[in-house]
């Protein structure tokens, strides 16, 4: 794994680092050419979330999101977004190809890892297809199943570093 995605991964919920860090693992033993994966974004701040929505709206560009602040996953640390890194230099949002060549795109190799376990890609939407998103969306504490929604998550009790409290 390289340096920029453990930086990002450091910085997720603590409850979903080791699961993220094992997913980015799987996913480069399965692209077994010369794709690997990076993470370019996880946690995001409610200050970075309100620039992007701005983007295509108030500010000049093409909307990348719908989520003002506090509406997004990765305000929760909860999501990552992908690329794959070709040949260690070049970034690829190709989702059609198959650097390995073994008849499955490799971003869809990962996109099977994600799901396996239990994180929903943004390609899966109906409406805005977010195709290098994925997000955990619901977390287990004992046998009990929470919605990670943001509406859920912003009313529920944070950390001393910010990071949402899931109690029992």
């Amino acid at each position: 794994m390289d340096k920029p995605s453990e930086n990002r991964i450091k910085n997720l919920h603590p409850l979903v680092r080791k699961e993220v860090t094992q997913i980015v693992k799987e996913c480069d033993e399965a692209l077994t050419g010369r794709a690997k994966v990076r993470i370019t974004q996880g946690l995001r701040s409610f200050k970075e979330q309100d620039a992007l929505y701005a983007q295509g709206r108030t500010k000049a560009g093409k909307k990348v999101t719908n989520a003002k602040a506090g509406q997004s996953i990765h305000n929760y640390g909860l999501a990552v977004d992908i690329c794959l890194i070709i040949d260690g230099k070049i970034a690829s949002w190709d989702t059609a190809k198959d650097w390995d060549n073994d008849g499955v795109a490799d971003w869809y190799e990962c996109v099977k890892i994600f799901a396996r376990h239990g994180w929903e890609w943004g390609g899966n939407w109906k409406t805005f297809k977010d195709l290098s998103h994925f997000e955990r969306r619901f977390i287990w504490k004992g046998e009990r199943k929470i919605n990670a929604t943001w509406r859920n998550l912003q009313n529920l009790p944070k950390d001393k570093d910010g990071y949402v409290i899931f109690t029992q």
